[in-house]
């Protein structure tokens, strides 16, 4: 027992000597901290009289891919602009109708009308928008029309004096991969940023605004994060290829995976934008249906696009195309099949759409078509388009 009661009092004077040396610590720390300081301290004896800031080393000239790179910047940045958006809401107990920020996005000057482009995406919902150019300028902008099906808004401007200069336009037909393109933009609300990478693959394809496919899309490695949507996609000239549109990532932010709006898709689709508020779609006259079509085409084991209808007197029933016929049991059997349109293959109905939209109304297109009334021959028929209102 006598030796238990002693090492207790060992324990308790160790627990009092600990808690003692941590309030003493704490009380130098406070009131005297020059004490607990190691020789890493500040010491006048390391100090150096002489000392000078370094020299700098000459540069030399800048790379020319460096200077080309600042060059095309410094001329395109001024025709990129930076958009806000705001949006009505409703106070559910007031009913008081009041305006919150919705988003922002990117743009660029068309032409010196002050019509803007960018996404459709990026002023979807949107009451009202504003336009930033590079003088620190708001603008408030007016919707021309849009085209949700290839994610293309007009807004316009109305700029009195020093209107940017308008970004000059390129192709996106001669593309190859591997090419240097330049995208600017506003991620993340950081205006008139530029990225730079390589034409990653082409005629990509991503889900539209009205259910179809938005398709000749342009993949870049450039980063491209939220906020880039709607600015420009230049080449090394500094003319524009594509409207930056979308990104591919789990994290929602940059992964290397970027896609464009084709220039060749914008300068057919904004012309008709900016003059009649809207895009019309070049058609033929024929029904089709995307889901009856693929149950149709596993089910008679054909590939192309099964002609369900022509309507009366449009441009199909005037080349001679037939639809389709109902037998009496409810059977759809299949008479006139679309498999090229200008040598260019179709297998779906998203891809007929596709490529009829690459031609203009009044253009004439030669249609590859499987006649099943002649024993599944295929023969050649020209289509000279129609509206498709």
């Amino acid at each position: 027992m006598v030796q238990n009661g002693y090492f207790l009092r060992l324990i308790w004077i160790a627990l009092v000597a600990v808690v003692l040396a941590l309030l003493l610590h704490s009380f130098l720390y406070h009131h005297f901290p020059d004490v607990l300081q190691s020789n890493f301290s500040d010491d006048s004896r390391n100090r150096s009289a002489n000392a000078e800031p370094r020299i700098v080393q000459a540069r030399g000239s800048l790379a020319e891919d460096e200077q080309s790179t600042i060059e095309l910047f410094e001329n395109s940045r001024d025709s990129v602009v930076f958009i806000t958006t705001r949006q009505r809401v409703m106070d559910a107990w007031t009913r008081n109708i009041f305006s919150v920020p919705s988003g922002t996005g990117s743009g660029f000057i068309w032409d010196d009308e002050g019509h803007v482009i960018t996404n459709f995406h990026v002023i979807r919902g949107a009451s009202e928008a504003t336009v930033r150019v590079t003088d620190g300028n708001d603008y408030k902008a007016s919707l021309v029309g849009a085209s949700p099906a290839h994610d293309i808004a007009v807004l316009r401007i109305h700029m009195r004096f020093q209107r940017p200069a308008p970004v000059p336009i390129g192709t996106s037909n001669d593309l190859k991969v591997g090419q240097k393109v330049f995208a600017i933009g506003n991620p993340f609300g950081l205006d008139w940023t530029l990225t730079t990478g390589i034409v990653s693959a082409l005629d990509r394809s991503l889900p539209g605004g009205d259910g179809r496919s938005i398709d000749n899309l342009i993949q870049t490695d450039a980063a491209i994060n939220p906020g880039n949507s709607g600015g420009p996609l230049l080449d090394s000239a500094g003319r524009l290829i594509g409207i930056n549109t979308a990104i591919y990532s789990p994290s929602g932010v940059s992964a290397g995976i970027g896609f464009a709006v084709p220039v060749d898709t914008v300068n057919r689709v904004v012309p008709q934008i900016i003059s009649r508020g809207k895009y019309i779609r070049p058609a033929m006259g024929i029904t089709v249906d995307s889901k009856l079509n693929k149950r149709l085409a596993d089910h008679l084991k054909i590939t192309g696009v099964i002609i369900l209808s022509i309507s009366p007197g449009s441009a199909a029933d005037e080349a001679g195309l037939e639809g389709a016929t109902v037998t009496p049991e409810g059977n759809i059997m299949a008479n006139d099949v679309i498999v090229a349109i200008d040598g260019k293959l179709v297998d779906s109905v998203d891809k007929l759409y596709s490529r009829i939209d690459n031609y203009k109304v009044g253009d004439t297109v030669k249609l590859t078509v499987r006649r099943y009334g002649m024993q599944g021959e295929e023969i050649e028929v020209p289509v000279t388009l129609q509206s498709g209102e």
